[in-house]
């Protein structure tokens, strides 16, 4: 493996944590927005606020970190992306906002009303960011960003491609929050809402094979490039993808909400690092490779250093963030009536 080999993974480590820790935060929008009036789906609100409330700013780093990266290490194809898929990009950065503002201004609203307002605003931006997050990532793998970023401003990323990738995004991070949400809410010691979690997270899991079974054949169709990648090295990656997904699944029937978590983040860390392994060593599909868009070696050897760095004094940090957020004691800790506002 040769330094920009090393930076092109460095930078992938990104995307899969946003894909794991951004996803699970996502996918929660899609639980809130299904959960019912003010009364039904009180609980349910009330965990997903309990789940996400200390990391859901930590979550979305992982976004800026894959810009910044993306942006140093491989400058030209990073333009070609921007100015290519502007419109998809432009949805993205308006969505993180919008969902951002009202999930804070949600706990303060002065009226039943407007705390209504700000949830549905919350729910459906966290649906429709990951749905053009999916697409961009389909325009990508699909050859449609040209080396000069003069691809048209529409077509380049309403390919079936971009489509599924949309759909499967939405599907994956409602997946993989349903069950971070049924294994939170057991360790609460809400055993109903667990249950309840733990079926809706089932269904959704099953809908998420049979969607992933029918992007298999979209791929082969509009990805050849893609597809043979997937044929060959990325094959095992995609197979222990199926396999964790479905022994996630046979976990919630089980009730071992837990270990059913294990499974869905093994299976969606799997899909992502089988789409990276599968264009490799492409990073604007039949456009340009890592070594065509790398940029000068002494920016390779700072970002190495700097990632190195991270490591050290970022990454455990965050690890006991997430170490304390999943404690029983943070778990069981029941929130203060006089702290409440509304619930919708």
């Amino acid at each position: 493996m040769g330094l920009a080999d090393l930076v092109a993974v460095l930078l992938f480590v990104g995307v899969i944590a946003y894909a794991l820790f951004g996803g699970a935060d996502f996918g929660c929008g899609f639980w809130d927005l299904t959960a019912g009036d003010a009364d039904r789906g009180a609980h349910l609100r009330h965990q997903i606020d309990k789940s996400i409330g200390p990391v859901w700013e930590a979550n979305h780093v992982w976004l800026i970190y894959i810009l910044v990266f993306l942006w140093t290490a491989f400058p030209e194809p990073f333009a070609a992306i921007m100015n290519t898929l502007f419109v998809p990009w432009l949805i993205v950065g308006l969505g993180i906002v919008l969902r951002g503002g009202a999930f804070a201004f949600r706990k303060f609203s002065s009226s039943f009303g407007e705390a209504r307002l700000h949830g549905v605003m919350f729910a459906t931006s966290s649906i429709i960011t990951p749905f053009f997050l999916g697409m961009i990532a389909g325009a990508i793998a699909s050859g449609r960003v040209p080396a000069d970023g003069t691809g048209e401003l529409l077509s380049s990323w309403t390919g079936p491609v971009s489509w599924i990738g949309g759909v499967l995004a939405v599907l994956t991070t409602t997946f993989l929050a349903g069950t971070f949400l049924a294994a939170d809410a057991r360790r609460s010691g809400n055993e109903d809402l667990a249950h309840e979690m733990g079926r809706k997270s089932l269904v959704a899991g099953a809908v998420t094979g049979v969607v992933a079974l029918g992007a298999a054949v979209i791929i082969e169709v509009d990805a050849p490039t893609l597809a043979s990648g997937l044929h060959g090295r990325g094959l095992p990656i995609i197979l222990t993808s199926a396999v964790a997904g479905s022994w996630s699944v046979w976990r919630l029937w089980s009730k071992e909400y837990a270990q059913a978590r294990i499974g869905a983040i093994i299976a969606v860390a799997s899909i992502v690092i089988g789409w990276g392994i599968g264009q490799y060593d492409w990073i604007l599909v039949n456009e340009v490779t890592i070594d065509q868009g790398i940029g000068a070696r002494t920016t390779q050897i700072g970002l190495v250093i700097v990632f190195a760095l991270a490591a050290i004094t970022v990454v455990p940090a965050l690890i006991w963030l997430y170490v304390l957020v999943n404690s029983d004691r943070w778990s069981k800790d029941e929130r203060r009536s006089d702290d409440i506002t509304i619930d919708v």
